[in-house]
């Protein structure tokens, strides 16, 4: 069974597929994964707990010292970095102090290292809230998860753990006004006992018919990397992923692509 938590709170720097060197930032325990998705593909392994209560998370003050030590740090010795990284273990929003944390971080991204990006890897599930709706507005890189335009299949794939209502998350993204990128993980397997893809032609019609709906700034294709949970779970080919892209950028929308 697929287990790949990270340990500390900042972390890295790590070669991101989609962000270049990055830093980044744990809000969640460093022994566990506390998300209010289970999705079957995820490289941490399954989900225990969608509640943060009883475990132990930094506080604000802590998330704040960690990282000016490493900007700091950074700033005098190197290396480079092109973005810090809000990820970790699990949903980085379920944090309760994540907008006030957001402040800390592009206040000290602007002293010591101006020119870097600040990214939010986010299930979307919490963005029905004003103050993280705010906050992630704030970021320059809003990176929303969004696995397929059919309730079914996301259910099948994301297996949320408390209410989660498609429809109302679309209506949601529409409210960015293009100032998000929308990440989808495309693969195919077996999922107990079912076949399970969202690479069809069925699939892929749909989620651009919800993609040209939210307009985002641009969409993240890519497809399983390390180990999952689920080993009947199989990557897409690099010339399927490109097929898809070429679909969405017909519609006027950028693609980055992750193979």
């Amino acid at each position: 069974m697929a287990t790949f938590l990270f340990d500390r709170t900042v972390f890295g720097p790590v070669i991101s597929r989609r962000l270049g060197e990055s830093l980044g930032i744990n809000l969640l325990p460093n022994n566990r994964k506390i998300c209010n998705f289970n999705c079957i593909y995820c490289e941490c392994g399954p989900t225990y707990s969608s509640r943060i209560t009883g475990f132990e998370i930094p506080s604000r003050a802590e998330v704040r010292e960690r990282l000016e030590s490493r900007l700091k740090g950074i700033k005098k010795n190197g290396p480079l970095i092109d973005t810090i990284t809000f990820a970790g273990n699990g949903e980085p929003t379920l944090h309760p102090d994540f907008p006030g944390i957001i402040d800390d971080t592009i206040g000290l991204r602007s002293v010591y290292l101006p020119q870097i990006n600040i990214a939010v890897l986010s299930n979307a599930t919490l963005i029905g809230d004003s103050k993280i709706f705010k906050a992630l507005n704030k970021v320059d890189l809003n990176i929303l998860k969004l696995d397929s335009g059919f309730k079914e299949t996301n259910k099948i794939i994301n297996c949320p753990l408390s209410l989660f209502d498609l429809d109302k998350t679309i209506e949601y993204l529409k409210k960015f006004q293009g100032n998000l990128i929308i990440q989808t993980l495309f693969f195919r397997g077996i999922y107990n006992g079912k076949e399970i893809d969202n690479t069809t032609e069925k699939e892929v019609t749909r989620w651009l018919e919800v993609i040209n709906e939210i307009k985002p700034e641009s969409v993240m294709i890519y497809t399983i990397a390390r180990d999952t949970p689920n080993k009947g779970l199989h990557k897409i080919p690099l010339e399927e992923l490109v097929d898809i892209s070429r679909k969405a950028e017909k519609l006027g929308i950028r693609t980055h692509i992750s193979g």
